[in-house]
């Protein structure tokens, strides 16, 4: 019996710190809230969301792809200049907000023109977690959700 004792030790505490490393070493956990597109006025539009993770590991927007439009980009705005770009960072419990003003998804040439009460399908793409998908209701050319 005393030969076991350790052994049940041993084999408890390597459970545990097994155990242990996997909560501390904890992915990305993303969920996407707030999404929506301004009806469009031309054959461009603009897409917002938040993206929320709540995991323990950063992640990467990479790109977003519709059927609404084969040329589907990531931009960002400074200095009231707009500029494509390769990845948005969302932080290890933070979040990545694409809204009026600041960064957004840019749909150009599009196949066609969604109105108001619409929904625009997108599938959002990462560097570590599985791709999203998303329905963007289609509002009015001037909702801004900060102000309704």
């Amino acid at each position: 019996m005393r030969r076991r004792a350790p052994l049940a030790v041993a084999a408890a505490l390597g459970a545990g710190l097994a155990l242990a490393g996997c909560s501390a070493d904890s992915g990305p956990e993303l969920k996407v809230s707030g999404a929506f597109m301004p009806q469009p006025v031309d054959d461009m539009a603009a897409g917002f969301l938040t993206v929320e993770n709540g995991g323990g590991g950063a992640d990467k927007l990479t790109s977003v792809t519709s059927t609404i439009s084969d040329d589907v980009t990531i931009h960002e705005t400074k200095d009231q200049k707009m500029r494509e770009v390769k990845a948005f960072d969302i932080p290890a419990g933070g979040t990545l907000d694409l809204a009026r003003g600041g960064s957004h998804i840019m749909f150009m040439s599009l196949k066609q023109q969604p109105k108001q009460g619409e929904k625009v399908s997108v599938e959002l793409h990462f560097e570590k977690s599985d791709p999203i998908k998303v329905e963007l209701p289609v509002k009015e050319t001037t909702y801004n959700p900060q102000k309704h």
